[in-house]
């Protein structure tokens, strides 16, 4: 199971795994304090896509879509986090202020869709 939060709210036992995604450390976030269990810079958006985006709401989708293409590149970390995530919670941690267009919830977006792409598959 996923769940997302932003670095700067407080952790809890409930967030189980805590895994930030993003590049860069949470500004005014010391790492004694963050509670991060596993930082994957790697699996962030590029700088390139990053910087295209800037955080623009109107540019969701497309930024969304070339995210999942970047994904689709990084298979090895996408499955660490598939398999963190059948072994109990997993919090995606996140900077970005916006809680509903940023790296994270994308992300998040990407591994659900598999779940149920995967799912169908076998059911079929």
């Amino acid at each position: 199971m996923f769940r997302l939060k932003r670095a700067y709210a407080i952790s809890s036992p409930d967030d189980g795994l805590r895994v930030l995604v993003d590049r860069r450390w949470p500004c005014r976030v010391y790492k004694q304090d963050a509670a991060i269990d596993l930082w994957l810079k790697e699996i962030a958006p590029s700088e390139t896509l990053t910087t295209w985006f800037h955080r623009d709401p109107a540019e969701w989708e497309a930024f969304r879509q070339r995210y999942w293409e970047e994904l689709r590149g990084k298979e090895e970390l996408v499955a660490l986090l598939e398999e963190k995530g059948r072994a109990g919670t997993v919090t995606l941690v996140y900077r970005a202020k916006d809680t509903q267009h940023n790296n994270a919830l994308a992300l998040l977006q990407y591994l659900e869709q598999r779940a149920a792409t995967r799912a169908w598959k076998k059911a079929a």
